[in-house]
């Protein structure tokens, strides 16, 4: 599981995008509905549709017509993948689905952009994994992906059991029309500061585990590497995540706006505006300044993961996920040590649109793409196959847990930990790995459970663009030239800077938009209190 934009820029770049790369196992949202799904939906099941709903056997697959499903992930293609799929084709034949699969990956750093051009061209996939954090809303908004309120359950009964047992599908609906398939985890992705321990250690820097818990420790601590290690790339996130944890700010994951947790009216605010921004802007400009955080931070597009695994950052943001799992780390003379920041603050959890999946509009074979889905909530073999890859070649058995082959590891890995699995985790399925323990998602859940961490008061919210979306595309532009770059400190004058933002921001028809989405909030709310 791995979370990483909205268009507060670096939000996600910073926090985002790397925790979910990182944790990635990954709403609210912004929408003008769907009105193209619901007809879409008819005309798929329709299409391609010889058989009939919940039947998977193998009789049947020989007597429908073989089609290729086409599915799109993110991150990097292992060297296994299409051997594996391959083998999953030839068992979901044996169990009446008669399907192969044309699998392809898409970088995260590109993920988000490439998706919504395939959209807008009308290209033809039948199934993408995507998330509040890449792509997901503006997908739905646009009416990209199809309204299956007829065909999950039909085609899906198990999975579609499983979700209204969970009432998690909310989440996933956009004017009344199901339009992503959420998974069924419960996390927190609060911030935790990660270090080389080796080399804290080597050079006799005093930090001990659990001791870094503000925004001035972080500072302290990377001061110190730099002073040890002043060749070294240090880190590649922006303060701005740590502030909102400070401050218990939501980030609505909508084009810069959130509130506080303790407002109780959940007044929208734009984040240039808040006294938060100013500091963590000043403060990115000190790290800057100072060479604590890496020159090419803005524009660099590898894996923070990978480069977190391989040693080429000393410091980093990650997550309870990754603060406990094993990190795969290329040397095993590296070591960790993790501490929670601002342990005493309030987060939101992750909400059930971390990690979905969601089927183009213009599929012609949602049926079958919905019949695999089932099958993989329900059979074991299938689920290990599909996470797991193929026994003694992608992984081997010990015990329950599945383990790397001799000679391989996290970092050569030829099927294992692919980008996008975490959209397909059952918790019934999920065996042990080298990465994560046995009982490691119970932890999880525990953790999701404390009292500091929370249910969005806003999860399964949509928020509709169409009655602004003139606004918001200049706010985006906007964001896109002036904010990032001030988020990572390259800025001549803070103030003055992001006084002048603010302003243009607001000129871009700011108020607006707060109106409007205030008043879908609002609405939202009081249909929740009415339950």
């Amino acid at each position: 599981m791995r979370q990483r934009k909205a268009r507060i820029p670096m939000l996600l770049t910073g926090m985002m995008l790397f925790s979910a790369m990182l944790a990635a196992c990954g709403g609210n949202n912004g929408g003008s509905g769907n009105g193209g799904g619901t007809s879409n939906a008819g005309n798929a099941s329709n299409s391609g549709n010889t058989s009939s709903a919940g039947t998977n056997d193998g009789g049947n697959a020989a007597k429908e017509e073989e089609v290729t499903l086409k599915f799109y992930f993110g991150g990097d293609k292992k060297a296994a993948t299409d051997e594996v799929w391959s083998a999953i084709s030839d068992y979901v034949k044996s169990k009446g689905l008669n399907v192969k699969f044309n699998i392809n990956f898409i970088p995260f750093t590109d993920f988000k952009d490439k998706m919504l051009v395939m959209a807008a061209s009308g290209d033809n996939w039948d199934m993408n994994f995507d998330g509040d954090w890449l792509s997901y809303k503006q997908m739905a908004a646009k009416g990209s992906y199809m309204s299956l309120n007829e065909l999950l359950p039909k085609f899906a009964p198990n999975l579609y059991s499983k979700y209204q047992e969970q009432g998690t599908l909310s989440a996933a609906t956009v004017n009344g029309q199901i339009v992503g398939l959420p998974w069924t985890m419960k996390m927190n992705q609060r911030l935790y500061a990660g270090w080389r321990s080796d080399l804290t250690e080597k050079a006799g820097i005093p930090v001990a585990k659990d001791s870094i818990k503000t925004i001035d420790d972080v500072d302290s601590l990377l001061h110190q590497l730099k002073q040890a290690y002043p060749n070294e790339k240090l880190y590649r996130s922006t303060p701005l995540p740590i502030y909102m944890i400070r401050d218990e700010w939501v980030d609505l994951n909508f084009h810069g706006l959130g509130f506080y947790l303790n407002d109780p009216k959940l007044t929208v605010q734009p984040v240039e505006q808040q006294p938060f921004y100013l500091e963590a802007v000043k403060r990115a400009k000190s790290w800057y300044d100072d060479k604590l955080i890496n020159r090419d931070a803005m524009i660099d597009k590898e894996d923070g993961a990978a480069e977190w695994r391989n040693g080429k950052t000393l410091l980093t943001q990650t997550s309870h996920e990754w603060a406990n799992a094993d990190p795969g780390f290329s040397d095993p003379s590296f070591k960790a040590e993790f501490s929670l920041l601002y342990p005493d603050k309030k987060q939101v959890n992750r909400t059930p649109l971390a990690n979905v999946v969601a089927i183009n509009r213009n599929s012609k074979h949602a049926d079958r793409v919905l019949r695999f889905l089932d099958l993989v909530e329900t059979d074991q073999k299938l689920y290990d196959l599909l996470q797991y890859g193929i026994e003694g070649k992608t992984y081997a058995l010990d015990g329950e847990t599945a383990i790397y082959p001799d000679g391989m590891d996290t970092t050569t890995s030829n099927y294992m930990e692919w980008g996008g699995q975490w959209a397909f985790w059952k918790p019934q399925f999920m065996r042990p790995t080298s990465t994560y323990p046995k009982d490691f998602w119970v932890h999880e859940a525990e953790f999701a459970a404390e009292p500091e961490n929370v249910n969005s008061p806003v999860d399964g919210l949509f928020i509709a663009e169409d009655k602004m979306k003139n606004e918001l595309a200049k706010r985006d532009q906007a964001s896109d030239e002036t904010s990032k770059p001030m988020e990572f400190g390259i800025v001549k004058d803070p103030d003055k800077e992001v006084n002048a933002y603010i302003e243009k921001q607001k000129n871009n028809g700011l108020d607006k938009i707060l109106a409007e989405t205030q008043k879908q909030i609002d609405a939202y709310l009081a249909t929740q209190s009415n339950k």
